[in-house]
């Protein structure tokens, strides 16, 4: 049993380890390129600018509609080729509030569209879809509801189609909110070093990189040659996009152009939001991986689509390492020669050092301050390894199940420096897999307990992150589930819930 544990422990390092030099080899992808930029080739003449539609997908947005909606009608780009579609599937008093203010743009000469679906066929897909028939531009930028885009970023994306092979130009998220609490702090990191370095090293190599569903501009005629949205995974972005790509299509990441948008201020909002991304990207697995393989594409495009389509599988192995660091520990006090089990000290260093370079370096490269990037580290380190539970049975559900539901983010409109929103209703949901990660946090924490009484020193870091990644992650969740509860007992009829109308006139003023 011993030899066996020992085994499984080692392999499962060695998996985490596996994705640790993946990342790292990312990260020195990145700094062989990081000099060079993405600019269009060539540029529009002012009488030849391709027309645009700007799509805005909602769904009980209350909180934000009217924000997103005012700041596409600021966008500088000449009104005779600029269409505004506002895609509502909203059950809730949002689309009272974005129809008004579609009417009041429409009044001052403005092409925007409402459109409200009364079924959510499709979901986010299907809205987009519905929208995408009827629109007059050659170009496409989306744009979801917690994004406030500049009045620029038209101007600053279209230069880029002037070729003709572009099908997709992304642009970097910045974030509304970035310093509202240590959770949407150790989020914007997360995300930074996404959109630092993994979007710019696969790019800049010849890999495929995914558009985000959000603050991207698409040429109509790659969705169409690409098959068209489809919604039969729950991140439709990922899977057009790769399916753009195998058809052909160029794309660019253009990360010296940002649209801020909001990170949800709620552990089970955020943790609502990574189950989607998971589970969405291993349905594209399923569904994309082996015609990937198959394709007429290089080695290093496949190796690269293997690995950022399945890494939501390395939570699973991170559950199994909790697991079995208290037996591991206990293990090696019973050895004669415990330093022969040092070969876990590599691949730790591989996994751990490779996280610590990855979002150290992004942070230095985007806000130039390497010092906080450091401070917050342990932080957001914990927050991963606190989400395995949540992102692991999503990589499970989405390898076996067949649910496509689109669960929503719940946006607040909150933002760095205002006021804590009043929006009560729009809260994620208390997962029953809470429970699990409460044990979890129990678990870990009496591994700690045990390693500091049995003075085995080497283990105490690695369970301290353990313990607090569970703790906090189970703990949050926890809490706020019982603020909903009873905030929801003493809602009253005019103020908004997943499952209620409420009144919009303060919206309307």
């Amino acid at each position: 049993m011993q030899t066996l544990i020992i085994i499984l422990y080692l392999s499962t390092l060695g998996v985490l380890a596996l994705y640790g030099m993946h990342r790292s080899a990312l990260l020195f992808a990145y700094l062989r390129h990081r000099r060079e930029e993405r600019l269009p080739s060539a540029r529009f003449d002012k009488a030849d600018l391709p027309r645009v539609t700007v799509q805005l997908p909602m769904f009980n947005e209350l909180y934000v509609a009217e924000r997103l909606i005012d700041a596409a009608s600021r966008l500088d780009y000449p009104a005779d080729r600029l269409e505004i579609q506002v895609l509502d599937d909203s059950t809730d008093s949002t689309s009272i509030v974005a129809r008004a203010r579609c009417e009041a743009l429409r009044s001052l000469g403005l092409d925007v569209v409402y459109l409200h679906r009364d079924d959510r066929h499709g979901y986010k897909a299907g809205a987009l879809e519905a929208g995408m028939e009827v629109a007059k531009g050659d170009l496409i930028l989306i744009f979801d509801a917690d994004f406030v885009p500049g009045t620029g970023i038209i101007r600053e994306l279209v230069d880029f189609f002037t070729d003709p092979a572009v099908g997709m130009v992304q642009a970097r998220w910045a974030h509304l909110n970035r310093s509202r609490s240590l959770l949407t702090q150790c989020q914007a990191m997360l995300l930074d070093g996404h959109f630092v370095i993994e979007h710019s090293a696969r790019n800049r190599t010849g890999r495929f990189f995914n558009f985000n569903g959000t603050a991207g501009m698409w040429r109509k005629s790659a969705i169409i040659d690409a098959g068209g949205w489809q919604h039969d995974t729950i991140t439709e972005d990922m899977d057009l996009s790769y399916r753009a790509q195998l058809a052909g299509w160029k794309f660019v990441y253009a990360p010296q152009i940002s649209v801020p948008a909001e990170l949800p201020s709620e552990m089970n909002s955020f943790k609502g939001q990574q189950y989607r991304w998971a589970k969405g990207s291993v349905q594209t697995a399923r569904k994309l991986l082996g015609t990937i393989l198959r394709a007429p594409v290089s080695r290093a495009v496949k190796v690269e689509a293997v690995f950022h389509l399945t890494n939501n599988f390395a939570y699973l192995f991170l559950m199994v390492l909790a697991l079995l660091q208290l037996p591991n520990m206990l293990i090696r006090r019973q050895l004669e020669h415990p330093e022969l089990l040092m070969l876990d000290v590599p691949m730790f260093v591989a996994t751990c050092g490779s996280v610590a370079a990855f979002y150290v370096v992004a942070q230095q490269d985007l806000y130039g301050s390497r010092w906080d990037a450091i401070k917050r580290l342990p932080a957001m380190m914990a927050l991963g390894i606190g989400l395995a539970v949540n992102n692991g049975r999503a990589a499970i559900e989405g390898s076996f199940g067949r649910d496509v539901e689109f669960v929503r983010t719940p946006k607040r409109g909150t933002l760095d420096g205002g006021p804590e929103s009043g929006a009560k209703g729009y809260r994620g949901h208390w997962p029953w897999h809470n429970a699990l990660e409460l044990l979890f946090a129990l678990y870990c924490s009496s591994s700690l307990v045990v390693a500091v009484a049995t003075q085995s020193w080497a283990s105490v870091p690695f369970l301290l992150l353990f313990c607090a990644g569970f703790s906090w992650v189970a703990l949050t969740s926890l809490q706020e589930a019982l603020l909903r509860a009873q905030g929801d007992a003493g809602l009253s009829e005019q103020e908004p819930s997943t499952h209620s109308s409420p009144s919009p006139q303060s919206m309307l003023s």
